[in-house]
């Protein structure tokens, strides 16, 4: 049960999160991977960025039915993430499973920082 259970409530606070907040659903599920799961860092990025395309195309069709999506920066913003994904997954390899922790909690770290002090 905890093998289908625990994925299902990461992957509903993840879908919450990505719906309310416009993050990644990796930022919820890459820590809940490794850590209530007990995947590798490697493993949990894959599976949470596998995790993500179904998510995305469900936020996408809401939003577009709301008029919010904003195509004309999607196209680029899409291309640079593409080209830039296709490079990353290349260094991951490359990388130990202590590395990436290590750049990801820095990158929380980061990304929540610029959250607390960001002016509305």
């Amino acid at each position: 049960m905890k093998v289908f259970l625990l994925p299902l409530v990461i992957g509903l606070f993840a879908g919450v999160m990505a719906g309310l907040c416009g993050v990644g659903g990796g930022i919820v599920m890459v820590p809940a991977f490794v850590f209530l799961l007990g995947l590798e860092q490697k493993a949990a990025v894959a599976t949470s960025m596998a995790v993500i395309v179904p998510t995305s195309l469900m936020a996408i069709v809401r939003f577009q039915q709301a008029g919010l999506v904003q195509w004309k920066l999607f196209w680029p913003t899409a291309l640079g993430a593409i080209i830039a994904a296709y490079l990353a997954t290349g260094w991951v390899k490359k990388l130990s499973n202590d590395q990436l922790t290590k750049i990801f909690a820095v990158l929380m770290i980061l990304v929540g920082i610029s959250m607390l002090f960001r002016k509305s």
